[in-house]
């Protein structure tokens, strides 16, 4: 029984990247699209794709490499976890990596940026940071 699915979505984006695989499956959930849809956004992934999978979706997450073959992100640390959510105002957004990184809030406006959200002074969960 799996608790934490984003949790497992960025452990497999982690894992491909150090195996160096071109891209990796995770099964979808809307949830789990809305980041993908942002760290693409962002750059940190090439595409998201659905996909059928016998009657059940997944998401087909292509990776970004740079020249030397290493993978663009440096790191995934999931902040806002099932046993412990963690919540965030408009005033106490956070910097990742003194403004290097992203964090991923889902807010009421959606699953946006820490940029995004300080522009239309919103707050949410702060589900993860990605450097």
């Amino acid at each position: 029984m799996m608790t934490d699915p984003v949790a497992d979505m960025l452990a497999r984006i982690r894992n491909a990247g150090v195996a160096r695989h071109p891209d990796t499956t995770c099964p979808s959930s809307r949830l789990k699209l809305a980041i993908a849809r942002v760290l693409k956004e962002e750059g940190f992934i090439e595409d998201v794709t659905l996909e059928p999978n016998e009657g059940k979706p997944q998401l087909r997450i292509t990776l970004r490499y740079n020249a030397e073959g290493r993978m663009i992100i440096d790191g995934l640390r999931r902040v806002s976890k099932p046993s412990r959510r963690v919540y965030v105002g408009a005033k106490q957004l956070p910097k990742v990596r003194n403004g290097l990184g992203v964090a991923v809030l889902s807010t009421p406006k959606g699953v946006i940026t820490d940029d995004a959200a300080r522009e239309q002074a919103v707050g949410g969960e702060f589900m993860c940071e990605v450097w």
